[in-house]
């Protein structure tokens, strides 16, 4: 685990913010703590991590100590009481935590368990630069392929459409293989994959796969052109305030999404937003900041099941984990009778919360694992879990010896399953077919991609 904090990482100032948060909030608890200084720990790997690799392991961590970690200590010590009754926290602190930051700790000691040097996540620059110089229109063509199967997805049953969804995915890598492949940056290119994702987000009310790509997207930039600190400060600051904007205004947001009458979403994001700005406090107030902690507490959902679970409903004992794992793995032709992605009768039957039609909630890989095995093998699991994402990171890497640019897959592999909140069932199927459809796109142009030259690191 040498390679857990990056070149750069500075302990005198963690452990002076540290000791600073104790000092001042001396009311929470011990467990409260520990949550928010290992966040905080998360935190200052993925900005300093930012540069020098394409941070998946990183924004693993950091995501499920947003969720699993930060929300739930804010609703523990004040925030609840903004909650809507069936989004408050259901068990005491030290019960949920008990579970909760063990299984998210073994999760991390999973993904980092023999990563050596940051394995998956460092591009060959000058491999890729090579590559891009005998193939200067595949960027291109990548981008292409993005925007058309974007398109076409919405004309397909669920399967294919997924296979469209991952393939649109592709304008990313492309932008990617400009980035490298120039020394120039590609303004228009650039533009044109950005703004179609904030188009996207803005027509369907969905902002995670936005902020993902901008993180993705700016630690590959960083490689590229080596970001200095304050711009770092600056990047972090900008991506906060969008990402609190975005939580704050998401739900007036879909709500008027569907009475827009033709308004383009931009149209319609502007609008919400003068709404809540012309209140007072503007729309970052404390109130508004506070009643949109449920959207990064993913621990009231938790909490929902482990009253459910096992007092009213028996663990499962690894049949419902069956259950995902064939839904992951086989296609429909082999089992037809899969559970459906975004079946809501597990989620149901388990966190006894009744969601109504439109809403998406998961149970959570967390609460997959509790599920299935209760406290101490639930937290077994959570650490397979992470090892398993470690595994396809380092087989990403060994194989990138010969295929320089299969690093740059790496973020259309994984934008899903970093996403804590989703259930596992859609976290696997993405991965498993994520990787079947790169593994199956190198090996029809397995003379396009391959180089022949010796690797080098």
């Amino acid at each position: 685990m040498k390679t857990l904090s990056p070149q750069g990482f500075s302990w005198p100032f963690y452990i002076v913010v540290a000791i600073a948060i104790r000092i001042i909030f001396l009311d929470i608890s011990a467990y409260s703590y520990f949550a928010v200084i290992f966040s905080l720990y998360q935190f200052l790997l993925l900005f300093t991590s930012v540069g020098q690799i394409i941070p998946t392991r990183y924004l693993l961590g950091s995501f499920m100590c947003v969720q699993f970690f930060l929300g739930p200590t804010f609703a523990y010590n004040g925030l609840d009481e903004y909650a809507f009754i069936n989004y408050k926290m259901k068990i005491p602190e030290e019960q949920y935590f008990a579970y909760a930051i063990p299984a998210v700790l073994l999760f991390v000691l999973g993904l980092h368990l023999n990563p050596g040097n940051s394995k998956g996540e460092i591009p060959n620059q000058k491999k890729i630069a090579e590559f891009v110089k005998n193939n200067p229109s595949l960027g291109y063509q990548f981008i292409g392929v993005g925007f058309l199967s974007g398109f076409v997805a919405n004309y397909f049953g669920s399967e294919l459409a997924f296979v469209f969804y991952l393939l649109a995915a592709f304008k990313f890598v492309g932008l990617y293989l400009l980035i490298y492949g120039d020394k120039k940056i590609k303004p228009l290119p650039m533009a044109l994959v950005i703004g179609s994702i904030i188009v996207s987000s803005l027509t369907s009310g969905m902002f995670h796969d936005l902020l993902t790509w901008i993180v993705y997207t700016s630690a590959v930039f960083g490689i590229k052109y080596k970001f200095k600190t304050g711009l770092k400060l600056a990047g972090v600051a900008a991506f906060i305030f969008m990402a609190a904007t975005i939580q704050v205004l998401k739900g007036d947001f879909r709500k008027e999404l569907g009475n827009s009458d033709g308004a383009s979403g931009a149209e319609t994001f502007g609008k919400v937003f003068k709404q809540r700005d012309e209140k007072e406090g503007g729309v970052l107030n404390f109130e508004n900041l506070a009643e949109s902690n449920v959207r990064i507490n993913q621990g009231f959902i938790i909490t929902n099941i482990m009253s459910t679970v096992p007092d009213k409903v028996e663990f499962s004992n690894g049949e419902e984990l069956y259950t995902i794992l064939e839904a992951a793995f086989l296609p429909r032709i082999i089992a037809p009778n899969k559970l459906n992605a975004g079946d809501r009768s597990i989620f149901i039957k388990y966190s006894g919360l009744a969601v109504r039609e439109g809403t998406s909630m998961g149970l959570s890989s967390l609460g997959d694992a509790y599920i299935n095995f209760g406290v101490f093998g639930g937290c077994i699991f959570m650490f397979v879990l992470g090892f398993l994402y470690s595994q396809v990171l380092n087989y990403f890497h060994k194989q990138s010896f010969n295929y320089p640019i299969l690093i740059l897959f790496v973020p259309l592999i994984f934008y899903y399953p970093i996403r804590p909140d989703c259930e596992l069932q859609t976290i696997l199927g993405h991965l498993v077919k994520g990787c079947f459809l790169v593994y199956c796109i190198i090996s029809i142009w397995n003379s396009t991609f391959k180089s022949y030259r010796p690797a080098t690191v």
